[in-house]
């Protein structure tokens, strides 16, 4: 008995480090979490409400748009200072295969030292020449598209996961028809709405071509679903089809507000409850999408072996800093709406005709993805698909 509780004994402590670890390590991706909010609160306040404190700053004044570009410049600053923070995370985690490792002690510990390096890379860029400025805001675009498209990416690859999970259990057949046409009747009735809404008279074009189109996309991705040779179920497809209508609908909502196509309630800079309330989830929404991003770096990964060691680390802690710098550069473009000299009102984000286009152009990119998943391996026949 004694020999067998000495045993126990010993497996339990070599459990006990594993799991505090392991727990620790999901602590601080909330703690990175809560940092990447804090800056983009910075940049909000920066933006709405530093336009007097900024102006005192006089080597800002020669940004294009004067006293009224201020506000932007200082988001791509406080942008680019996130960058700089988490692009130093990414080099010094990356690669990062084993826990207890000083590269995991520096990922998961020694925040004071972060904490420091955080406020300094918040201020120092107040001090760069605005030319500088200017030429990180035309390359944030850029990383900013790579942002959106690795966020779909991980969308998609969400969506087929839980299509392969429910697909596995037998009890999960009924909800799965359910989902299914649960999201079908849901993009049905917002293309319909989005119609009605956005495209009231026929000299709305842009919209009717906007709502029309998506409905062509969603048509031919379900045709393609079903086909007898690709047969990917009714449930991506359906998911996929409120995925694209959401991002229909907040490209029109991005419009300008128009008398004629776009009369829809939206942010209009002033202090009401819906105003509010959008700028809340749009806020929300940048944070969630740079988090649980970052965190599925399983998704761009070559295929591994099918074990895991003891202590590896339970995700890629430089894809995971790499995603969050890449959203410092897009939540910079959401607060300038993608225009390095447009004036946005406050409360506002990702409005004008840029981020109309970008959000129009992630919807087109979605749906060629997801057909290229369905059809590549006819389209490529001598290579290979997971």
């Amino acid at each position: 008995m004694d020999l067998e509780s000495s045993r126990d004994h010993a497996s339990l402590e070599s459990i006990k480090p594993l799991s505090c670890s392991i727990a620790h390590g999901s602590a601080a991706r909330y703690i990175y979490g809560i940092i990447f909010m804090l800056t983009t609160l910075i940049a909000w306040v920066v933006r709405d409400y530093s336009h007097r404190a900024l102006s005192e700053l006089h080597y800002l004044e020669g940004c294009l748009g004067g006293h009224n570009c201020l506000g932007s410049e200082g988001v791509l600053r406080i942008s680019f200072g996130c960058f700089v923070f988490f692009l130093a995370m990414f080099v010094t985690t990356v690669g990062t295969t084993r826990l207890y490792g000083a590269r995991d002690v520096w990922h998961n510990r020694w925040w004071p030292a972060k904490g420091v390096m955080w406020v300094i890379l918040m201020v120092l860029p107040f001090l760069v020449p605005p030319s500088f400025i200017h030429i990180y805001g035309e390359v944030a675009r850029y990383g900013a598209g790579i942002f959106l498209l690795i966020q779909l990416l991980s969308v998609i690859n969400f969506i087929y996961w839980w299509n392969e999970q429910w697909f596995s259990e037998e009890r999960c057949k009924a909800p799965m028809l359910v989902v299914a046409f649960v999201s079908f009747g849901a993009s049905i009735v917002a293309t319909t709405y989005m119609s009605l809404w956005f495209a009231p008279h026929i000299s709305c074009t842009l919209n009717i071509f906007f709502t029309s189109w998506t409905a062509i996309l969603i048509n031919v991705m379900t045709a393609i679903s079903l086909h007898s040779k690709v047969n990917a179920g009714l449930m991506t497809s359906g998911l996929m089809s409120v995925y694209l209508c959401f991002l229909c609908w907040s490209a029109i909502m991005s419009e300008p507000l128009s008398e004629a196509c776009n009369t829809r309630p939206r942010q209009t800079g002033k202090s009401d409850w819906l105003t509010l309330l959008s700028f809340v989830i749009a806020l929300a929404a940048i944070v969630m999408a740079a988090y649980s991003t970052g965190t599925d770096s399983q998704t761009f990964c070559l295929p591994k072996k099918s074990f895991e060691l003891d202590d590896e680390v339970p995700y890629g802690y430089g894809f995971f800093h790499l995603v969050f710098a890449l959203g410092s550069m897009y939540f910079a473009m959401l607060f300038i709406g993608w225009n390095l000299h447009q004036t946005m009102h406050k409360y506002s984000i990702d409005v004008g005709w840029a981020s109309v286009w970008v959000k129009i152009a992630n919807e087109w990119a979605a749906a060629a993805i997801y057909i290229w998943t369905m059809i590549g391996r006819f389209v490529l026949r001598n290579r290979e698909f997971p």
